[in-house]
């Protein structure tokens, strides 16, 4: 961003957000047909085209200047920011799932479903496009030219092979990723196998078909203190030089201002994407309703909302060869984890259920998914010299 007071921007992001929230979510809520698919397009082209891809990028541009003045992970610091809308999305399922528990079971267990497929849906996303962007960087690297990050399209970018990039990312940090992954595969494995086996619901009175599990209280309180236990630990930089004079031009700007007026920022970027992504709950809520799309498979789509803001920064990252795709990597497996710990609190809450089918496709493809993006992060390790 050229403008040289961010404060601005992020002004005109709340004030996005809150008209989306207080004065599209009311004309969304107003019955007519038109007027809902109106609604619906405007929250989701300003949420995530300019709220969130503003935020997302308020992210980008302090996470170097707190990690040299706090000596915190890059990725710990951005996974905090870009998780938030995860976070939201899933608490904001699970307090209405749990107000109309008394008076609509049936409508209770559905929007429990859309907190715990949005909570883990976005884990797919996150790590499915953080495979795809390191597979391109490593095809630059073997081809040792620069290829474009989504052949044909131009508008995504180029990846420069790593050995033209200004700076490089540590072997150190791409070992915490692993580790980190690796961590997470684990909690994914106790997520499913305790949901399986402590988690069936029998007493629903028919109200749902088929088999439903629940991530229960004593579960997720496990899971809470697993997911804070693994970010303190990986909480300290692992990169053993500081890229202060890689700084890109428009990070210029924070490198300026005060560490509390940092924080100041993030804060305020973090009350945006709140307001944007519970009205895009509220607007996911209608589209399940006016097309009849199965509850799970809303959730699913809606965890692209949580998620896109640390995708951004991936891609960001990625394609600018500055030596932040380290930051980017560990990004990404701090802002599952991040997400992980959201979806403990929603336990906690007493709001995730999955159904039987949705529980194996969802576990398996994060499973699955760890397993390929650990493969890509090693083939990356490998070319840095």
């Amino acid at each position: 961003m050229k403008n040289k007071n961010q404060i601005i921007n992020i002004a005109l992001y709340i004030l996005l957000a809150v008209f989306l929230r207080y004065v599209m979510v009311d004309i969304m809520d107003r019955g007519s047909l038109l007027l809902e698919i109106i609604a619906i397009g405007v929250i989701f082209v300003i949420g995530i085209g300019f709220v969130f891809r503003g935020t997302a990028n308020i992210i980008e541009e302090t996470t170097e200047v707190l990690k040299d003045r706090t000596g915190l992970a890059g990725g710990f610091l951005q996974s905090f920011g870009t998780a938030f809308p995860d976070m939201i999305i899933g608490v904001t399922a699970a307090i209405l799932s749990l107000s109309v528990r008394e008076s609509d079971l049936a409508r209770s267990i559905n929007l429990a479903i859309i907190a715990a497929a949005a909570t883990f849906g976005s884990n797919i996303y996150n790590i499915v496009h953080a495979v795809w962007c390191l597979y391109r960087q490593n095809l630059s690297n073997r081809l040792s030219k620069t290829i474009l990050m989504f052949p044909p399209l131009k508008i995504g970018g180029k990846l420069t092979p790593l050995d033209q990039h200004s700076a490089k990312p540590s072997k150190r940090e791409m070992d915490a990723a692993i580790d980190i992954l690796s961590v997470l595969t684990l909690l994914t494995a106790v997520v499913a196998v305790f949901m399986v086996i402590f988690g069936q619901v029998k007493s629903l009175g028919g109200v749902i078909e088929g088999d439903v599990y629940e991530l229960t209280r004593p579960v997720g309180i496990l899971l809470f203190l697993l997911c804070v236990g693994t970010l303190y630990y990986f909480r300290k930089d692992e990169r053993p030089q500081s890229l202060e004079k890689e700084i890109i031009e428009e990070e210029k700007y924070y490198a300026k201002q005060k560490t509390i007026r940092i924080w100041l920022d993030l804060v305020l970027s973090g009350i945006a994407i709140l307001f944007a992504a519970e009205s895009m709950v509220r607007a996911m809520e209608v589209f399940a309703h006016l097309t009849h799309l199965p509850f799970v498979a809303t959730g699913i789509l809606a965890g692209v909302i949580g998620c896109f803001g640390e995708m951004l920064v991936v891609h960001n990252f990625s394609v600018n060869p500055k030596g932040r795709i380290g930051d980017a990597i560990v990004g990404v497996a701090m802002d599952n984890i991040v997400t992980t710990l959201g979806a403990s609190i929603v336990a906690v809450m007493g709001g995730i259920f999955l159904g039987g089918n949705s529980l194996i496709v969802i576990f398996m493809i994060i499973l699955a998914g760890n397993t390929v993006l650990i493969q890509q992060i090693s083939r990356l390790k490998n070319a840095i010299k």
